[in-house]
């Protein structure tokens, strides 16, 4: 089968301004003294279009500096594929091979991207009047898991299994909250079914 990678036809530029709008929201600066990068001059070109700035404060720095993509090798067009890729749900497999990296450092690399999406995802107590709440029971299919018992083999189709859903049985709860003003959303993996939401008091 051909693995065909769009990075060669991305622009660099584009891609490297891109990231500076993803990275830096509120505009490219100085790591240490957050001066803007307009105040700073310019120090290296040799790996355009990522130049290295120099501050005032003696700070040398480029776009990457403070972030998970800090000292990275990469070109642009390949961290805006991988973070097209993790977003889109490629495997990680499939990503590396696309691109002819490590699968475990991409593998390391996505971890810690996902842990900081889920830092910043919206947390807390909803602060609307109304919210609606209701449950599913995902199927996790236990990817990975060795099957040696010749009585329990690997489910070929849905799970089976009669009753509310557990970790245990392979069908974890995932409660979920909105806003009926808001429109904001909370999710929640629970480790046992949620009785609570599933059968409310009268």
């Amino acid at each position: 089968m051909m693995r065909f990678s769009t990075v060669e036809l991305m622009d660099e530029a584009k891609c490297y301004e891109r990231l500076v709008n993803i990275l830096h929201p509120e505009g490219l600066q100085c790591p240490r003294c957050q001066l803007p990068v307009e105040h700073c001059r310019v120090h290296r070109r040799d790996r355009a279009p990522v130049f290295y700035y120099r501050c005032s404060c003696g700070r040398i720095y480029n776009a990457f500096a403070g972030t998970l993509w800090e000292g990275t090798h990469h070109r642009c067009s390949r961290i805006v594929r991988i973070l097209q890729g993790i977003s889109q749900g490629v495997p990680t497999l499939h990503l590396a091979l696309e691109l002819g990296i490590d699968r475990k450092h991409l593998l390391e690399r996505r971890h810690k991207l996902q842990a900081l999406a889920a830092e910043a995802c919206a947390g807390g107590l909803l602060l609307d009047a109304t919210v609606e709440a209701d449950e599913m029971y995902q199927n996790a299919g236990e990817k990975g898991v060795p099957h040696l018992d010749a009585a329990d083999p690997p489910r070929r189709r849905a799970n089976k299994v009669r009753g509310h859903g557990t970790w245990d049985n392979d069908r974890p709860p995932v409660l979920g909250i909105v806003g009926r003003d808001s429109g904001q959303v909370r999710l929640d993996l629970k480790k046992t079914a949620p009785a609570a939401i599933s059968s409310p008091p009268s």
